[in-house]
């Protein structure tokens, strides 16, 4: 009995011994082969696992197309030697011949067709002040554009170029963009071609950021830099929701937040530009002030609610109607007004002729006066 309790055990051992030793060198070996799937089965396999691989490939494709390279030139005045820092002493020596030499200057950006006959949207900024301006597409296709016209306040442009054949971008029509929403910004950064980069809404409205006179700007942290200005934000169907037109970076490059043009204002200013050629906004010639917490108190008010006015354009809409520097202005058409920003937002869709009611506050006494909107002049810009 003992005998063969020992045999017993040895058997175990070995056993033990190999089993190791195959699962160390060789574990392929244990591995169970089961029945192979259906045809049907592994199809429907590899259809599941591509539906889990989010792809954004049909978007970029029906996108793309419509975004153009810009490419613009202009003819600058450049000192042969450095100029004094007196700036009368400047300006008199860039007067004297052959002090200065004519060079061409140029700079890149982005557009977005926007109608098949040849309109295309992109940023003022990108051709403000160009003395040529020539528009490369994805197709390999180029072109001289002309300027049609231009929003300096909003900081949006319209061009015309005479091709065949082109592929026009689609607004967003039947989604209001979200905080949240996936986005794709396509563009021209740095020259390099044209690259799409993703990320989502980050925020919606931002404004006083001093970029324009009118901002209602989509803020995102899709990779946007220089050169993707007038480039195309889409969303995942591939359709506009609006123009790339800022940054906010301390080094030039992409920090994460970018700001865009909503489609919908951009399309608004779009066809007036194409119809008219200019945008034209409602007027008071006013200089409005928001009312700070030590504003408040000066003037002895509840609360910080309306604007008060810094200035009072001379012969202009509000001069006539008896607006005074130091009324606060509290409501608009029966309406509160919040601050400076709200007051010009309201104020710009008002047409020339038409009535603004303004509830003020003067020297503490309560009143109404009817003003005669006026047409916004152009904004200068240095």
């Amino acid at each position: 009995m003992q005998r063969l309790w020992l045999i017993f055990a040895q058997t175990v051992t070995v056993c033990l011994g190999i089993l190791f030793i195959v699962i160390t060198l060789r574990p392929q070996w244990l591995e169970a082969e089961g029945p192979s799937p259906a045809p049907g089965r592994a199809a429907e396999s590899a259809d599941a696992h591509q539906a889990a691989v989010q792809t954004y490939a049909p978007a970029v494709a029906r996108a793309a197309p419509a975004v153009v390279n810009v490419y613009t030139a202009k003819h600058v005045d450049v000192p042969l030697v450095p100029l004094p820092s007196d700036p009368g002493l400047n300006r008199l020596f860039r007067q004297l011949p052959g002090f200065t030499r004519r060079q061409t200057s140029t700079s890149l950006g982005s557009g977005v067709i926007v109608r098949a006959d040849g309109y295309i949207l992109t940023n003022y900024h990108v051709i403000e002040a160009a003395d040529a301006i020539e528009v490369a597409l994805r197709d390999g296709r180029q072109s001289v554009a002309r300027i049609v016209g231009a929003d300096p306040d909003s900081d949006l442009a319209v061009l015309k170029v005479n091709m065949d054949k082109l592929p026009a971008i689609s607004f967003n029509s039947g989604h209001q963009v979200q905080v949240g929403d996936v986005v794709l910004a396509i563009g021209n950064p740095f020259g390099v071609g044209q690259t799409t980069t993703m990320g989502i809404v980050s925020a919606l409205g931002r404004n006083r950021l001093g970029i324009n006179l009118y901002e209602n700007f989509i803020q995102t942290d899709a990779a946007i830099n220089p050169g993707n200005s007038g480039g195309a934000l889409v969303n995942t169907a591939g359709d506009l929701v609006g123009i790339n037109t800022a940054i906010y970076s301390e080094s030039g490059g992409s920090l994460g937040i970018g700001f865009a043009i909503p489609a919908v204002a951009a399309h608004k200013i779009m066809d007036e530009i194409i119809e008219h050629g200019v945008v034209t906004r409602g007027w008071l010639g006013i200089e409005p002030q928001d009312i700070t917490p030590e504003l408040a108190r000066a003037f002895r008010l509840k609360n910080d609610q309306g604007v008060i006015i810094a200035r009072v354009l001379r012969n202009g809409p509000a001069a006539r109607a008896g607006i005074h520097v130091g009324d606060i202005v509290r409501s608009l058409n029966g309406h509160p007004v919040l601050d400076s920003v709200d007051l010009l937002n309201r104020m710009a869709p008002l047409g020339k002729g038409d009535t603004a009611h303004l509830g003020l506050l003067r020297e503490g006494r309560t009143m109404e006066l009817d003003v005669k909107v006026g047409v916004r002049p152009p904004l200068r810009r240095k």
